[in-house]
């Protein structure tokens, strides 16, 4: 078996060139199908934020996929496989077993209970604008963690391509991703964002199934060899194999491990984004169907990213990998160009731009992804229905003035997207809880174009403070966030009858406010040499993820906060929201 000599960092010279062509290209066509997009796309809300609910069970999987198969995972989890080895592998491991907490807890109730967002199904029986506030925030902090990562891993990957490790190429590729991402959504909205997100994910799978097959190919299929060939260029040894060479070291590393795995399990039932994707489906059927093809498509790609994390070892070697990228963002783009043939041959270059390109794409698509639902969570929830307010949702239909100023109840199936009866043409005017009237939809979708502006500054500014740290770690955080302030209160909402809006409030903030507090004094922050900030120490909380402590502060707050409220439950409401979400009546 051969032996691996660790290839230089980078393609060189003209090589360059090619790799800049396919990126241009890809940028082309997602913009094209944005555009086209924007073409067929209504006025509505349903339209922006859904999609118009008619994508298929296998092209709403692949979507999900593609939003959930992030830098994170071909970039961030292959990378600290080849660094770590063991340890590396549970990423993975965790990032897959989540969805069978999404298939079994939420997919179906949340599809049949909600509209757009999570809030939606909160203020189905807890109808309060603290409420929609606590959880509308809660979700733009958790897509903000995860846009960092995106774009992270798109400033690592750019400077690789051009062979230079400069702050500035990775600054304007930052720069530059925020901006095409701002441009998918305010003009393309979900269903621009979903047909991006299909062609991302075939080309990830493709691109995948592609480096497995050449690796297993290089060692005539025997896993063994590779694995030890991993170990030997690893520059640990047998360690490599065995778990603890990143967890293990001390008993506080331990604890970190047990952190990330409890957020990496329980954190995707509560990502806003993935949420958000239930709704552009017709049915809690399809719902259901589209996360078991999420699930078959992510397994199979994370048992891909397990040899091509090993591969990179093995070909590459760990030392070159860190050498390239601190954190081995860029392992995969350089085991591409050594299955190819190496630097200076054509193969090599090739494979190298073609694998960086579905890189780029994969950014792309998926901060597409967040940069909506973050914009959705400010516009519908924080905006329009708590800032604004929203109409009190009737059974059957919403409340409408007829000729005579009487409130008549006019059937779903009557509704014009245009916020008119399809039938009369009378215009439908949304009433708050006070009577006022309030945002009509057309105004919403406006503020969620202007908040898609915004939420890409912020995410740019917040990347460029960012770059040294690896990608599924910086996912590792947001799912940490989304664990501790979005599932406590989802499922306490969804399955405990005397939950109540105090308990929902307490809850957000009880696992939301503990999670940044103990990542900003974490060694994450300060007082490491890959920390945000590496100059100075402020640290006080030993972990690097905080899942372990606000996790369980989260559940803990909504537990008190409803065992002192001074209101009960709403037993009405709360069987209103049980029947929905288990027979989809009166769904959206």
């Amino acid at each position: 078996m051969r032996t691996a000599t660790p290839p230089p960092v980078a393609p060189a010279g003209d090589h360059h060139d090619l790799a800049v062509v396919l990126f241009a290209v890809i940028v082309l066509v997602t913009l094209g199908i944005t555009f086209w997009a924007g073409r067929r796309r209504g006025g509505g809300a349903d339209d922006f934020y859904a999609g118009g609910r008619d994508f298929t069970p296998l092209q709403n999987g692949f979507a999900l996929s593609g939003d959930y198969l992030s830098a994170a995972s071909f970039l961030g989890v292959a990378g600290l496989i080849a660094l770590f080895g063991y340890d590396g592998v549970l990423y993975s491991i965790g990032f897959l077993v989540a969805w069978l907490v999404v298939l079994m807890l939420v997919a179906e109730l949340v599809r049949n209970a909600g509209r757009y967002t999570l809030a939606d199904v909160l203020a189905l029986r807890l109808r309060r604008r603290k409420v929609r506030a606590a959880a509308g925030g809660a979700s733009v902090v958790v897509t903000l963690f995860y846009l960092v990562a995106q774009m992270v891993g798109a400033g690592s990957l750019v400077a690789l391509l051009l062979g230079t490790n400069s702050a500035e190429a990775r600054t304007w590729t930052i720069v530059a991703v925020g901006g095409l991402m701002i441009v998918y959504v305010t003009v393309g909205g979900m269903r621009a964002t979903t047909w991006i997100q299909i062609v991302k994910a075939f080309l990830l799978v493709a691109g995948s199934v592609l480096l497995t097959v050449l690796l297993l190919v290089r060692f005539h299929g025997d896993v063994a060899e590779l694995m030890r060939q991993a170990a030997q260029h690893s520059g640990a040894g047998g360690r490599y194999l065995e778990p603890g060479l990143k967890y293990g070291k001390s008993f506080t590393s331990r604890l970190d491990f047990f952190s990330l795995g409890l957020a990496l399990v329980l954190g995707t039932a509560g990502l806003p984004h993935i949420l958000s994707r239930f709704y552009t489906v017709p049915t809690a059927r399809a719902a259901r169907r589209s996360t078991m093809w999420a699930i078959g498509l992510v397994g199979g790609f994370y048992l891909m990213a397990i040899a091509l994390g090993l591969g990179a070892t093995a070909l590459v070697g760990s030392a070159e990998v860190r050498h390239a990228n601190a954190a081995g963002n860029t392992a995969v783009p350089l085991l591409a160009l050594v299955l190819g043939g190496g630097n200076g041959s054509t193969g090599g270059v090739v494979l190298f731009a073609v694998i960086s390109a579905i890189a780029f794409a994969t950014i792309l698509a998926v901060v597409a992804g967040l940069t909506l639902a973050s914009s959705a969570a400010f516009a519908h929830d924080i905006w329009a229905g708590a800032w604004r307010g929203r109409p009190r949702r009737s059974r059957g239909g919403r409340g409408v003035r007829g000729p005579r100023g009487r409130r008549a109840l006019v059937p779903a199936s009557r509704r014009a997207r245009g916020g008119a009866d399809a039938v009369t043409g009378t215009a439908v005017t949304e009433r708050a809880e006070d009577g006022e009237p309030v945002t009509t939809e057309r105004q919403e979708v406006l503020v969620a174009r202007i908040a898609a502006v915004g939420i890409g500054a912020v995410a740019i500014v917040l990347s460029l403070f960012a770059q040294q740290l690896n990608v599924a770690f910086l996912v590792g955080l947001a799912f940490a966030v989304a664990a501790s302030a979005n599932l406590p209160v989802l499922l306490y909402s969804l399955f405990w009858r005397r939950f109540t809006p105090r308990g929902a409030v307490w809850s957000v903030y009880g696992g939301l406010i503990p999670a940044v507090v103990l990542v900003a004094f974490s060694p994450v922050v300060s007082g490491t040499k890959v920390a945000l900030f590496p100059g100075v120490d402020f640290h006080w909380f030993p972990l690097e993820n905080p899942g372990l402590v606000s996790i369980p502060l989260g559940f803990l707050a909504g537990w008190i906060g409803t065992l002192t409220s001074p209101e009960a439950a709403d037993p009405d409401r709360y069987a209103e929201l049980e029947v929905r979400s288990l027979t989809g009546a009166g769904a959206a």
